[in-house]
């Protein structure tokens, strides 16, 4: 059996050091830390745990945005997001993205050893909090734009976001300036928004940039 090789990226040293020492009592010895967001990916690299506990936090550093770049490079990472932002759409998202679990940073220790497990196994692990808020999500609906757009609209909204315009983010995704202008319409009309001040409200509203 593969032994499990941890990798936490937190920068809270209180959790790091209580994941390091407690995460024994359930046989995980092996647990490393980083707490420099923008070392995560090289460190990942470099060091190859079989799980990795992510913030969704690390500084300035979206823990989101970061196990997108780790996926894209290793697409069977495991990795647990462990945060204190538990909304429903980022719980959402953390799993769309190819998260194996999604625990709030009040969970027991024995649920986090659960998760890394499970995890570790390649299985995904559900949180009785979290399962709740998803399934809250199914019934009432999800207003995030990463439910109502498609992965190449999600990624034009954040650059519109950000206040670029049509022909700069053509140049950023090497894409006709016409066939932007058609996506910006479609994100419009599936959002009900109109200016780019609402586009970038609703982005910082859920958190979908800095």
């Amino acid at each position: 059996m593969t032994p499990i090789r941890v990798l936490v990226a937190d920068d809270h040293p209180p959790i790091t050091r209580s994941l390091q020492q407690d995460l024994k009592l359930f046989g995980i010895d092996q647990v490393d830390a980083i707490a420099d967001g923008t070392q995560v990916i090289s460190r990942y690299v470099t060091s190859k745990p079989t799980v990795l506990v992510l913030d969704l936090r690390i500084g300035a550093i979206r823990g989101l945005d970061v196990a997108r770049e780790i996926l894209t490079y290793d697409s069977s990472a495991r990795i647990v997001f462990y945060s204190q932002f538990d909304q429903p759409h980022i719980v959402r998202e953390a799993y769309r993205l190819g998260g194996k679990a999604f625990l709030p940073k009040s969970a027991p220790l024995e649920c986090v050893a659960e998760a890394i497990k499970t995890a570790h196994d390649g299985n995904t692990y559900l949180h009785p909090e979290v399962a709740k808020q998803i399934a809250l999500l199914t019934v009432r609906g999800e207003e995030s734009p990463a439910e109502k757009l498609n992965d190449r609209e999600l990624t034009v909204f954040r650059l519109m976001a950000k206040g670029l315009t049509n022909e700069e983010i053509a140049g950023d995704l090497s894409l006709h300036p016409k066939t932007i202008g058609m996506i910006t319409k479609s994100i419009k009309e599936s959002l009900g928004v109109q200016r780019a001040a609402d586009i970038t409200r609703l982005a910082l509203k859920y958190e979908l940039i800095e």
